[in-house]
């Protein structure tokens, strides 16, 4: 394992495949559901989730990863001799940052650096990534820091919802707009701003919305490269893959991730949530 030990939360839902390369530890959040509690990933995973959600007449509510969660971590990779960066989804969505900075006032001159990274998702994921790879070239503590900073403004992330009503109950939109979504049938489309879940445009199909994510991540990247992507959905297989060649044939990126949004987001967006992340330069 790399001097830098990597820690996000499950918030991110990195690929098992990178999380067992870069030895990242990934610390869950937790969903309650009908009087059971589950770990993010761990008790519950996507399909299963997506598929019991679809019919269920209950909405699960989630938990951010509480202080001992994180001090049980960050002690373990500490007491193995490591440096440690814990890269946590944004604090405008959960307070499992304040948690992990809790956490970090529990281990005084350490080296363990806490960052809210202001992204999720998969957008998470690539700033992870792109630390846990400088880690893995020998960057210390610092520079894995500065990488996270760097890599930050290049990172983006567009999604599309197939409904309003769990962004609406879950209090990441208000009523007004719910309502006026649902009346003329328009398809939101969003993505994490400073830290934050905001309204970009609304169109008027499913289609369009999916054509519009990829206009959109053009113009953001506007030429710059080296470019990844990582397409990520929520029981929206079909769609995450033709999304997942068309950004490929349009964008020609390095690196072309398909994920799923995890339980925790998912509570939030639901079911036919499609996704798309980007890097670029």
């Amino acid at each position: 394992m790399n001097k830098v030990a990597i820690v996000t939360d499950s918030s991110a839902y990195l690929p098992k495949a990178f999380v067992d390369q870069y030895q990242i530890s990934v610390v869950p959040l937790t969903l309650n559901w009908d009087g059971q509690s589950y770990y993010d990933g761990v008790d519950i995973q996507a399909d299963a989730f997506y598929t019991r959600l679809s019919t269920s007449s209950s909405i699960p509510t989630t938990s951010q990863v509480t202080v001992q969660q994180f001090v049980d971590v960050y002690r373990k990779l500490l007491d193995a001799g490591h440096d440690v960066i814990s890269l946590n989804l944004s604090s405008g969505i959960s307070g499992t940052v304040e948690s992990a900075m809790i956490a970090q006032e529990q281990f005084p001159g350490a080296p363990l650096l806490v960052v809210d990274t202001k992204l999720v998702a998969m957008a998470l994921s690539l700033m992870v990534l792109a630390v846990a790879r400088a880690a893995e070239a020998g960057a210390d503590l610092q520079a894995c820091k500065a990488v996270a900073d760097e890599v930050f403004p290049k990172i983006g992330v567009y999604f599309t919802v197939d409904t309003l009503t769990y962004l609406h109950k879950g209090g990441r939109i208000n009523s007004a707009k719910r309502l006026m979504g649902s009346a003329l049938n328009l398809k939101p489309l969003m993505e994490i701003r400073e830290g934050k879940i905001e309204l970009v445009e609304s169109v008027v199909s499913r289609k369009k919305a999916i054509a519009r994510m990829l206009d959109l991540v053009e113009k953001r990247i506007a030429g710059a490269s080296p470019v990844r992507v990582a397409p990520f959905h929520a029981l929206a297989l079909e769609e995450a893959l033709e999304l997942q060649q068309a950004a490929q044939a349009r964008f020609n990126p390095v690196e072309n991730i398909l994920s799923e949004v995890s339980p925790v987001i998912g509570t939030h967006t639901g079911p036919g949530t499609l996704s798309i992340a980007f890097q670029a330069g």
